[in-house]
């Protein structure tokens, strides 16, 4: 694989391999690679060339024929990857890996050698980050701007060895203008570094505070892609960008992520509770559990037994109170509705007749198999049919505020001495505070109308299950002219 010469490049660190992968599409867990070009340095001295079209076992697509003129048909009688996998593994053997945008071959190649079995770890580094820290007063540093701005040319741009071609000219390069130590110290501090952040991300990433919050990932809009929590922000967020994504889905969010934007709160349960409201006020396109709030439904029962049909599914934005005594749910959908419907029913041997879960007239079809009980032909009393329904649904009632008012549920953070008061009033969250105005206003009650969130529900259920909460509870009192942190002792335990 070595040459007869060996060129002389920048010594970025011992050893480190260029590499370029040409693939069949953007996303590493479902595309493949196509073709493999990698320059092994040691010492500064090139020891090792390898270049290699690779058959990916998958069409490709024509726009990635016109951007790289790899076409089945070139491929066709190439190796499958499997069969290059060892050469490859041995040829990058104890180097960091240099790329443009490292993140997506290092992806790849980790993707690639995963599916025959192999387990690969290693240092990057990315020039896109380099680029960008040797050369701060330019916006733009793809390879394309890159060649624009230092006079490169390549005959074979989108062809693996080209650009790597490109890549090893520009290190060249900036060597003689920026000079060997200053190119030399920016890569080890790039190494030293968090080496898998991407290179396009503008948000430093020490910046972030360790402890708890909501955290924003924005692209190139000012709408969020993704809205997520913790209790240690800056470890979950460097979490989203580990190389080695289990899904396309990790992939797809960090190669858009610009800039991160962050609440910091006194605790998990206001992480949780912002993380709720702002999902649902935002819609990121990469959330989805907590995004699918105007779909909430339930059964209304109807309070005489004669009723047909004797339950009716009700939407929870407008239609009817969710704490009212004849409405059983809430229901993420109208289908998980019917189908808790048609469980109890069959499960109570009630009549889906009565229940609207079946048109027609005369019996049941669940009565001619034995599994109603007759209040379709008069066997069972409409009265004792009502009954049962009620005692089926039961168990899926919203429980009773508990309390005679409003009650404050308080998160204190002794590191940086900061109280967070919670306050919630028949299971919705009217207000986090933090001083005696903001109280005072909470106190004063809403102007709106309250909202139902299942998710505050759940998440305040939860909460109050905990023995801290059952041991002690105090409902919105004290007085104001206490600090605001002995207050909000006074009013939540």
């Amino acid at each position: 694989m070595a040459g007869s010469s060996t060129p002389s490049y920048p010594l970025l660190c011992p050893r480190y391999a260029v590499i370029d992968l040409e693939t069949t599409g953007a996303t590493a867990t479902f595309d493949r690679i196509t073709e493999i070009a990698i320059v092994r340095v040691e010492n500064g001295r090139e020891v090792a060339r390898y270049s290699q079209l690779v058959n990916p076992g998958v069409p490709i697509s024509y726009f990635i024929q016109r951007l790289t003129g790899i076409s089945d048909a070139l491929v066709a009688q190439a190796p499958y990857f499997e069969a290059v996998a060892k050469e490859v593994i041995d040829l990058l053997d104890g180097c960091v890996i240099v790329a443009h945008n490292v993140r997506f071959d290092h992806s790849f190649l980790k993707n690639e050698l995963s599916r025959v079995g192999l387990d690969w770890r290693v240092k990057t580094l990315c020039t896109v980050r380099l680029s960008r820290r040797l050369f701060p007063e330019f916006k733009s540093h793809g390879l394309d701007a890159l060649m624009l701005r230092h006079g490169l040319s390549t005959a074979s741009r989108h062809r693996a060895m080209g650009d790597v071609e490109v890549l090893l000219a520009w290190l060249l390069q900036v060597a003689e203008q920026k000079g060997q130590e200053a190119l030399q110290e920016a890569a080890q501090a790039l190494l030293a570094g968090s080496s898998s952040t991407p290179s396009h991300l503008e948000t430093p990433l020490h910046t972030l505070p360790q402890g708890p919050g909501v955290y924003t990932f924005y692209g190139s809009s000012a709408l969020p892609l993704y809205i997520g929590k913790s209790v240690h922000l800056r470890t979950r967020v460097m979490s989203h960008f580990q190389a080695d994504h289990k899904s396309s889905k990790e992939m797809r969010m960090a190669q858009e992520v610009r800039r991160i934007e962050w609440t910091e709160t006194a605790g998990e349960l206001g992480a949780l509770l912002l993380e709720s409201r702002l999902v649902k006020q935002h819609q990121p396109v990469y959330n989805q559990q907590l995004r699918r709030q105007n779909q909430l439904c339930g059964w209304a029962l109807a309070e005489l037994p004669q009723t047909k049909p004797l339950v009716q599914l009700m939407g929870l934005d407008t239609e009817i109170d969710p704490m009212k005594d004849n409405f059983y749910g809430p229901f993420r959908s109208k289908r998980q509705a019917l189908d808790l419907l048609r469980q109890l029913a069959q499960t109570h041997h009630l009549c889906p007749k009565a229940l609207g879960l079946e048109s027609g007239k005369g019996l049941c079809f669940a009565h001619q198999v034995g599994q109603c009980r007759g209040v379709c032909c008069g066997q069972e009393s409409p009265a004792l049919h009502h009954a049962r329904v009620k005692v089926a649904l039961s168990g899926h009632r919203l429980a009773q505020w508990p309390f005679d008012g409003m009650i404050g549920i308080r998160e204190f953070d002794a590191a940086r001495d900061r109280t967070d008061l919670h306050i919630f009033h028949h299971w919705c969250h009217l207000a986090t505070v933090h001083d005696h105005a903001e109280l005072d206003v909470a106190i004063a009650g809403p102007t709106t109308p309250l909202a139902f969130d299942l998710d505050v529900y759940r998440l305040l259920s939860k909460t109050l299950s905990k023995p801290m909460y059952q041991q002690q509870f105090f409902n919105i009192s004290g007085p104001a002219d206490q600090s605001f942190h002995r207050r909000a002792a006074i009013i939540a335990p």
